[in-house]
């Protein structure tokens, strides 16, 4: 063999190996803690949160929220992106949440309370990691159609 042909095939064996080892990493673009940038965002129906931070990672979601009014939640729930449901606490508009990765940036979460869908979330990591972009479409406790589109920052 050459060494051209050698270098060559080197070459593409460390490209691969990056590839293969890089997937991963950018398959977890969205991990970690993300505060939302409520003047950034948009809520219909209002009104917007006072303020809201999640934290991700591979087993799970924590999700602190202030609304306008009222007391401060905490969502929890668990699960990988593999598609089906596992049980949320502390929302007041869903009991299971169903997460599925889509690409390396965008994943989608289902929330269902009582086995009808209330909300689908569709979050894109922006290509330079810095923001996330969170669109819920669905229905609210008060049965009004929603659509929030959420800038997240990440912290």
């Amino acid at each position: 063999m050459s060494q051209t042909t050698t270098r060559s095939l080197m070459g593409i064996a460390v490209a691969g190996l990056i590839v293969s080892l890089g997937s991963p990493l950018l398959a977890q673009s969205n991990m970690g803690t993300w505060v939302a940038n409520v003047a950034k965002s948009t809520y219909s129906p209002d009104p917007a949160p006072k303020s809201s931070t999640l934290t991700i990672a591979a087993s799970g979601v924590t999700v602190d929220v202030v609304p306008s009014t009222g007391t401060a939640q905490r969502w929890v729930y668990g699960g990988t992106y593999d598609g089906k449901p596992v049980p949320i606490t502390g929302n007041p508009n869903a009991d299971m949440a169903t997460r599925k990765r889509l690409s390396p940036t965008t994943t989608e979460t289902t929330f269902t309370k009582g086995g009808k869908v209330t909300s689908v979330n569709t979050s894109v990591v922006a290509a330079d990691g810095k923001t996330m972009t969170i669109t819920a479409k669905g229905t609210n406790a008060q049965g009004q159609p929603m659509l929030n589109v959420q800038l997240y920052e990440k912290k």
